[in-house]
This record gives structure tokens, C-alpha cells and sequence, in this order.
């Protein structure tokens, strides 16, 4: 069965997209701990990153940092905190999370965002 994640890939399910190449994209949390939490998505579905091959896994950082960098110029931020759970969707991905205080806490309350408040997010980064 196909992930949350292959079907926003595929184009089956919308999502604020930030990037993209042939090998992964990167889109915004639409359940996010902070504005700008980006998701980094390998477009092959993998369910654990340490199960992709170490070739592929450094060009998925290197896009993550590209990804981060954008980010980071879009919202202002300390610096962009980078998280990897992989437990509530099984298909690899990385969080790249604008920080205004040193720590990440996954378990925290969402922010909710309206579908024009992500897409005006997404422009910001995307336009930078």
C-alpha cells in the first residue's frame, strides 16, 4: 500500500511543495511544530532511512541542506533544526524545522495553518 508521501508524490494528494528533482522533494508539514517545517521526501517509497543505500542518502542531504538554506532565508529563525523519527509515516523523510529556541519537541502541539496561510509560506521560500 502506498504511503501518505507517494501520494502527494504522485500528485494523487495536494501539498506545498518547496523543491523537487528526479530524486526527492521537499513540501511543507501540514501539521507543523513551527511556520516553515518542511519535509525532505526520497520520491522512492523507503520505509527507514538507514535502509537507503549511502550514495542516495548523501544526495538526499545535500538537497536537505539546499532545502534547509532556503528555508532559512524565507523565515527568520535561530538556524533550521533537522529531525528524523520515521515512526508516524512509513516512508523515509527528514524535518527541517526553523528553531527559535535550541530543542525540537515532536510531542508538542501542532500549529494549525489554513491551506492559503501554507500556500503564502511556500511562496515565500520558493521565490527567495
Amino acid at each position: 500500500m502506498s504511503s501518505i508521501f507517494t501520494k502527494l508524490i504522485n500528485g494523487e494528494l495536494p501539498c506545498h511543495k518547496i523543491a523537487e528533482n528526479d530524486e526527492f522533494i521537499a513540501f511543507l508539514d501540514i501539521m507543523p511544530l513551527t511556520e516553515g517545517h518542511t519535509l525532505v521526501v526520497p520520491k522512492q517509497e523507503i520505509d527507514y532511512i538507514f535502509d537507503i543505500a549511502d550514495d542516495k542518502l548523501a544526495r538526499m542531504m545535500v538537497f536537505a541542506k539546499a532545502v534547509a538554506l532556503q528555508v532559512e532565508k524565507a523565515i527568520p529563525c535561530l538556524r533550521i533544526g533537522v529531525g528524523v523519527i520515521g515512526l508516524e509515516v512509513r516512508h523515509a523523510h527528514i524535518h527541517l524545522i526553523p528553531l527559535q529556541k535550541p530543542t525540537i519537541n515532536f510531542t508538542a502541539k501542532k500549529i494549525s495553518f489554513t491551506q492559503e496561510e501554507l500556500a503564502a509560506t511556500a511562496a515565500r521560500i520558493v521565490n527567495i
